[in-house]
């Protein structure tokens, strides 16, 4: 089924892999446009016969507990992101020839339907930093006036927002590489990889793998490849990147920027990418201060959302007033009390190392709350570049072992209180034992560097866990 056959979709044939929040949306979409849909789904729980129930009424088929067979007759599949690439249902679409798209290829084809005038994309990847740095994006966008919303892995639907009643000039797009392995025609008007860091490689099978889906945010990109100068990784993405001519790579570093790189001088975030004379010339956008909070990575998240705004020709002021709007989700670095000449930060949302690293590189003196579900994780590398700001270690969780094996090695001074329980209420006990080790002008900083659900449902319930508990310090 290629391109020029979407406009047609009365009669098609359309599986449908996987109920939720990508699912559902695609099965109800490709419904109304008159596709014969049958949605698979390997779960067969009472939520899942309740989404079910939901779609069948719509005239749409589900089959519960069976997403490995290939209903007879499917001309497309349209899988939800997470699905992995080595299903059964996949290798049998290869072998009838069958072409396999995401939620987010889908709503690529879609966004000229009935004629419609599509919204550029401005897309951003990365291992860590995607939703802030979106978030802030769309906040720039917003402030220079122009119609947008931030969306695509960061929970709002891309098919709502190329298909819903409200019209925009530019979507701020989230993607995640399970997004863009599913999405081969995507083209965005710019497109940002923020780093990459060993992640998800029980999907993906490999890092080069991983890697090169990351990659394709910046295939047929028309203005801007935007790289982080301190990651060679996300550079060498660009370089093998086929775009359009006249698309430019263009960097951001926390350092003084080159000729086509955003960087920092003297507390001042400087473009010398968009500007004439860019060998000569630079144009300030804002400062240092205006970003929330202002630690090293989420300066950088703000450098390279300012990157794509500009990019599409958005003026310095609207960067800087889009950065002071901006206030970050809950659980990425949140300051939740002093307690005591003690600050408690909440970084629950740092679930892998290379989030959790950045993290403790924002703070001089820290009592280390850590653990959890490692994910495959090693954790000696992130142990050794942090050693030297860790007062002590509290560690919790299921493989909290991984985390003490390495601060033996690496940091053997530093005092560890290992905290042999995984129910709930261990959040309590780690910040009183935090509480204990830390020193007037420590950080206690929640930055887990694992997984939250050995203990906890989500992140969320994890930071706010924790937020409890330093409220409870403080009563």
């Amino acid at each position: 089924m290629g391109s020029q056959e979407v406009t047609n979709w009365q009669g098609k044939r359309v599986t449908v892999a996987g109920l939720g929040v990508s699912g559902i949306p695609a099965a109800k979409v490709l419904h109304g446009l008159g596709a014969l849909v049958t949605v698979v789904n390997d779960g067969d729980d009472d939520r899942a016969r309740a989404q079910a129930a939901e779609l069948e009424a719509l005239g749409v088929t589900v089959r519960l507990g069976d997403g490995a067979t290939l209903p007879e007759g499917t001309e497309l599949i349209v899988t939800a992101p997470g699905w992995q690439p080595d299903k059964p249902l996949f290798a049998a679409a290869a072998e009838e020839g069958v072409p396999v798209w995401g939620d987010v290829e889908l709503a690529w084809r879609l966004r000229e339907l009935d004629g419609r005038e599509p919204a550029a994309w401005l897309a951003v990847t990365g291992t860590n930093g995607k939703t802030t740095t979106v978030q802030m994006l769309a906040s720039i966008l917003k402030a220079a006036g122009l119609r947008t919303a931030a969306v695509g892995n960061i929970g709002v639907s891309l098919l709502d927002a190329v298909l819903g009643e409200e019209k925009y000039d530019v979507l701020a797009v989230e993607l995640s590489s399970y997004q863009l392995h599913w999405a081969p025609s995507l083209r965005a008007h710019s497109g940002a990889v923020l780093n990459l860091a060993p992640d998800h490689l029980d999907w993906h099978g490999s890092m080069e793998a991983y890697a090169a889906d990351k990659g394709r945010i910046y295939e047929g990109n028309r203005v801007a490849c935007v790289y982080n100068v301190a990651d060679k990784a996300t550079e060498d993405l660009v370089r093998a990147a086929d775009v359009e001519e006249g698309c430019r790579a263009v960097g951001f570093t926390l350092g003084a920027p080159g000729p086509s790189q955003l960087g920092v001088v003297d507390g001042i975030l400087v473009d010398r990418a968009f500007v004439e004379n860019r060998q000569k010339n630079a144009q300030e956008l804002a400062e240092v201060s205006d970003v929330t909070p202002p630690a090293p990575h989420n300066i950088a998240n703000a450098l390279a959302a300012a990157a794509l705004a500009r990019a599409f020709g958005v003026p310095p002021r609207a960067v800087r007033d889009g950065l002071r709007d901006f206030t970050p989700d809950a659980h990425r670095i949140a300051h939740v009390a002093d307690v005591d000449r003690v600050a408690y930060v909440d970084d629950s949302k740092a679930t892998n190392t290379h989030a959790a690293e950045a993290s403790l590189a924002a703070y001089e003196s820290i009592v280390w709350i850590a653990g959890g579900l490692a994910k495959g994780a090693t954790f000696d590398e992130l142990v050794a570049r942090s050693a030297k700001r860790l007062r002590g270690v509290v560690l919790i969780g299921a493989d909290r072992a991984l985390i003490r094996e390495a601060l033996a090695r690496h940091a053997p001074e530093v005092p560890v209180v290992d905290l042999d329980r995984t129910d709930t209420g261990a959040m309590f006990a780690a910040v009183q034992e935090a509480r204990r080790l830390a020193e007037p002008g420590d950080t206690v900083l929640l930055a887990p560097a694992c997984a939250s659900m050995d203990m906890f449902a989500n992140y969320n319930k994890r930071g706010d866990a924790f937020a409890e508990a330093v409220r409870e310090l403080g009563a």
